[in-house]
């Protein structure tokens, strides 16, 4: 604006000279104008404006286009931009400030951290507080606000709101002088009167009394600050002083503990010369069993138990190294059972041992982030020897020396030795020992072993649950399981039944061994009894019946009930087609008779009542009986053949001689009708195509697609699907096909047209 002002008065001298005042007015409009033109943004290129003079010049200044302008970049962006107003307007009747001019203040302000309002905006919320302000029932303008009146307070309440602070006389006739309002002596009479106008000596007065007040508050204010710290000082020494006091008693007590710990190691060191062993563990234990009676609440538990592990370690490393734990199980156990407290020994516990509450829930009991010195001690110098008498000098049929050191250690041994011993060290030996164990040989034989009854029996309580899972694929019982099965497959039924398997009934659940049996052993009898058993009643021969009731009156053998069922199915079929042969042949009944009850004699009594063998012998006399109503004359043409028995629920037992050979088996298959399917397979090859399954069925029939091809890579041809004795063939898929049953497809022969499909001819 400066700048038009400046040319304009210049333009406006010259037009004096020269022309009239209106000319002046016109050619100042003019310049105006070209003035604002020049000033707006020119619509010339970016490297037209870096080429100008102006532009270089302002480059090697340092400006940078597109900041402002000034060292710290804060200044304008752009040139002024000026705001014609109308013509014959004045000031005011347009907005005088423009876009550009706004945004730049706002800019500004942002640079300085403050938030710039438009006036527009300033001067709503002026008057939004104006009509706040303004009071209800008040025409016109606002009320005006109330001054908060001042409040002093006298000598005496500051002097109360200080503890213990004594404000002089003096100062307090000075302070309680001054008010609101200053009061002077006018009459003899003591009466006061307000004076607006105070010389220059009361208003000194005035100004002395209210900084008398000022610093008398300020006093005040510090001597309660000063008052406080005294306290907070006065406890935190008494706190200090009691600490002190304790700290002596504690260093008292320690000085004590060091000479008896002293002492303690002392006698540990002593004990580990060439006196008696069991007389330095008796020292030792009972000095430990003061130690712990007279210095528990002095000391820290971890600190009495790595001082007591200290004073036993080099007398306990001695005696493991000449311990033999298969002669003397149980040593030195008794000594640390009595310290058990002292050393932190819990029973079956450990660092990572989980503990079951209440509400039947596992949750982990973390004594330590670490092992203690004693389960440190224990795994360093216990287990080696142990591990190596169990690995190498242990006999397992003799379970006494290993059962006497779990009973004797057990409640003073860690978790996870105790678990190594019972979980991995014994099973395994067991295990070993369990492998090598011959079912078949009899317990008297010169190169007999032991039942495993004998050394598996000691060890129940203490094996882990998948060593005595019947269920279980790893273990004893898994070990055991795969010897009684391979004893049942191949051990020959015509030897009596081995004797050992009645010992393992203390630790073989009866349901467990009866399952092997039902699998492995009963097909076998079954198998035996049809093939080897055969009725006669002129020279019977009993071994092959002799030899399965050895087996199933056994004290571990199947249950009578299945007993039962098997004679009906294997036995009884015969027994009654030569019973059927002989009524229809002339019979004598007494014999008949005599071989009736002889035979009720060859079975245990507990089968022989059984209800399956009772209906077989009822039905046995249901037809001598029928034979006797008949006579002679009738028996042969109207005595019933015997059914010949029910539908064997027993398999057949997986036994070579069982076995159909090859030859019968093409025999068999020989026997089987021939299919469509060969058929067309055979014309197939007999024309030299190929005939190959798809994989997939048409959706009407749902009957499987094949493809008939003479490529051979196995495309083209036709696909065709079997119906009956009959071949479709799909044809070219038409609109509206393939929704019903063959839709798309039609039938055709074994001809040369189906040949000629084949080869896509």
């Amino acid at each position: 604006m400066a700048h038009f002002s400046m040319n304009g008065r210049m333009s406006g001298r010259m037009e004096d000279e020269e022309s009239s005042d209106s000319d002046h007015r016109r050619k100042r409009r003019k310049m105006g104008l070209n003035l604002q033109q020049a000033a707006a943004p020119s619509s010339a290129s970016p490297a037209a404006k870096t080429n100008t003079f102006a532009a270089k010049m302002m480059a090697k200044m340092g400006y940078v286009e597109g900041q402002g302008l000034g060292a710290t970049g804060r200044g304008r962006l752009a040139p002024i931009e000026t705001q014609q107003r109308p013509t014959g307007a004045g000031l005011g009747a347009v907005r005088e400030k423009t876009t550009q001019a706004k945004e730049e203040e706002k800019r500004e302000a942002a640079f300085r951290g403050e938030v710039l309002e438009d006036s527009e905006e300033e001067e709503k919320k002026r008057r939004k507080e104006l009509k706040k302000k303004r009071m209800p029932g008040v025409g016109g303008g606002a009320s005006t606000p109330t001054r908060p009146k001042t409040k002093y307070r006298t000598a005496a309440e500051i002097e109360a709101s200080a503890e213990g602070l004594e404000v002089p006389n003096v100062l307090k006739s000075i302070i309680d002088a001054t008010g609101s309002e200053t009061k002077l002596l006018t009459s003899t009479a003591g009466l006061m009167s307000t004076q607006n106008a105070m010389v220059a000596s009361e208003t000194e007065a005035v100004k002395i009394a209210r900084r008398a007040r000022r610093d008398l508050e300020a006093f005040a204010e510090e001597w309660n600050t000063v008052s406080e710290r005294k306290q907070f000082f006065e406890m935190q020494e008494a706190q200090l002083l009691q600490e002190t006091e304790e700290q002596e008693v504690g260093t008292r007590g320690l000085e004590t503990v060091i000479n008896a710990v002293q002492a303690l190691q002392l006698s540990g060191l002593e004990a580990t010369g060439n006196g008696s062993d069991e007389a330095a563990w008796e020292s030792i234990t009972n000095k430990l069993e003061s130690l712990e009676t007279e210095y528990t609440d002095k000391i820290e538990a971890s600190v009495l138990q790595e001082v007591a592990v200290a004073a036993i370690h080099p007398l306990f490393k001695k005696t493991m190294q000449h311990w033999q734990p298969l002669e003397d199980p149980i040593t030195v156990s008794h000594y640390l059972s009595r310290v058990s407290n002292i050393l932190g020994i819990h029973p079956n516990s450990s660092g990572t041992d989980l503990a079951l509450n209440s509400d039947h829930f596992l949750h982990p009991v973390r004594l330590s982030k670490s092992t203690t010195p004693y389960e440190t001690m224990l795994y360093t110098l216990f287990l080696p020897p142990l591990r190596s008498a169990i690995t190498n000098d242990w006999d397992p049929t003799d379970a006494s020396p290993l059962l006497s050191i779990i009973q004797s250690w057990s409640p003073i041994l860690p978790t996870f030795v105790l678990t190594n011993l019972t979980h991995n060290l014994i099973p395994t030996r067991l295990t070993t020992l369990l492998s090598t164990w011959k079912s078949s040989r009899p317990p008297s034989s010169r190169h007999s072993q032991p039942s495993p009854q004998t050394y598996i029996f000691p060890w129940l309580p203490h094996l882990p649950p998948q060593h005595l899972s019947p269920t279980s694929s790893t273990g004893l019982f898994s070990t055991l399981k795969a010897k009684l099965k391979s004893l049942f497959q191949s051990y020959p039924l015509t030897s009596r039944p081995p004797q050992t398997l009645a010992s393992l009934l203390p630790i073989l659940p009866i349901p467990f061994l009866r399952e092997i049996q039902t699998r492995h052993l009963l097909p076998r009898l079954s198998t035996h009894l049809s093939h080897s058993l055969l009725i006669d009643p002129s020279n019977q021969d009993l071994t092959p019946l002799s030899e399965t009731l050895a087996w199933l009156t056994q004290p571990w053998s199947l249950p009578t009930s299945t007993a039962a069922h098997l004679l009906a199915a294997e036995f009884f079929p015969k027994w009654h087609l030569v019973l059927y042969l002989w009524l229809t042949n002339s019979p004598n009944y007494d014999e008949i008779r005599e071989w009736f009850l002889w035979w009720k004699e060859q079975f245990p009594a507990q089968i022989r009542e059984h209800e399956v063998v009772n209906m077989e012998w009822t039905k046995g006399l249901e037809t001598i009986s029928l034979a006797l109503d008949l006579g002679p004359e009738e028996v042969v043409e109207r005595l019933p053949p015997p059914v010949m028995g029910p539908v064997k629920p027993l398999s057949a037992p997986s036994l070579q001689q069982d076995t159909p050979s090859l030859k019968e088996k093409v025999k068999e298959d020989e026997t089987e009708p021939i299919t469509f399917r060969a058929v067309l397979e055979a014309w197939c090859a007999d024309n030299s195509i190929l005939f190959i399954p798809l994989r997939e069925a048409d959706p009407g029939s749902g009957l499987p697609l094949f493809r008939i091809t003479a490529s051979a890579s196995g495309k083209g041809g036709a696909v065709v699907f079997l119906r009956g004795d009959v071949v479709w063939v799909r044809e070219g898929r038409k609109q509206g096909e393939g929704a019903g049953a063959g839709a798309g497809f039609k039938p055709v022969g074994l001809d040369e047209g189906l040949l000629e499909r084949a080869e896509g001819r």
